[in-house]
This record gives C-alpha cells, sequence and structure tokens, in this order.
C-alpha cells in the first residue's frame, strides 16, 4: 500500500505501487492511466502531451502527470490526503489481459522475451506502444 517514486535514467521519474508485506520485495511498475478528471492540471504537468491519450501514457508521463517526484515516495496511497491514492474498483476481466515483453529490456537479466512482465488491458488506448530495447554498441578498448 506505499508508492516507490524513483529518478530513472537520469531524466524521469517513475513509480512502483508496493504490494506485499513488509520484508518482500513486491512491487508493480504504473505502466499509464487514463486522466478522468483535472485536465487543465494535467495538460499543465504535460504541455508536450499531442492528446489526452497521451497525458499518461508511459510510466514516466503517467508520473508526471500526477505529479509524483521523490518527496512522495513512502506514501501510503491506501489513506485519505496522500498524495497518491489507490481506490478500489473493478477488475479487468481475465480474457482481457495480455502479457508480453517487457518495453526497452535486454541484455542479461533483462531478457524480455523469457520473462513477459508487462500486462496491460486489451484495447486501453493510454497503454503505451511496445519498442524492443535498442542495444547497446560495445565500446572499443
Amino acid at each position: 500500500g506505499f508508492v516507490y517514486v524513483y529518478f530513472t535514467y537520469g531524466m524521469h521519474w517513475c513509480a512502483n505501487l508496493v504490494c506485499g508485506p513488509d520484508g518482500h520485495a513486491s512491487a508493480v511498475l504504473l505502466r499509464a492511466g487514463e486522466v478522468v478528471s483535472g485536465h487543465d492540471l494535467a495538460r499543465q504537468r504535460r504541455p508536450a502531451a499531442r492528446s489526452d491519450r497521451d497525458l499518461a501514457r508511459g510510466p514516466a508521463r503517467l508520473a508526471a502527470c500526477l505529479g509524483l517526484v521523490g518527496e512522495h515516495s513512502g506514501d501510503d496511497v491506501c489513506v485519505p490526503g496522500s498524495h497518491l491514492r489507490v481506490l478500489a474498483g473493478s477488475p479487468v476481466p481475465r480474457e482481457r489481459v495480455r502479457t508480453g515483453p517487457r518495453v526497452g529490456v535486454s541484455g542479461v537479466g533483462g531478457d524480455a522475451v523469457a520473462h513477459p512482465w508487462r500486462y496491460w488491458a486489451v484495447d486501453e488506448p493510454t497503454v503505451s506502444v511496445y519498442r524492443p530495447a535498442v542495444p547497446r554498441r560495445r565500446s572499443r578498448r
């Protein structure tokens, strides 16, 4: 029930929801979202978004849209007054859930094909498009 906000690639904030008991590694990356209210504030935070669909399409865009930064890491998302709040909702029916390779992950320990840890709902327009990782060139020394 806590959010873990971290800075990645020296450029973007991203957020995971910690969903297990203390002492056990268990978190889910918030990949995308749909802005259902507060569109004006979301557009201020994401002025480069070309459409409402793109406001929170992708982990870094979602964090920016929500105004999440490092000081929010550790916030309890289940209590009123938290910057980010998780509310009960209707689960996506299992037949509408797909899984596949993670975006931009490759190399040792990041074998996206062997570990299809990216989940999404079929026909969800806010889910970011899959892009394979660009292999890094080895430096010559």
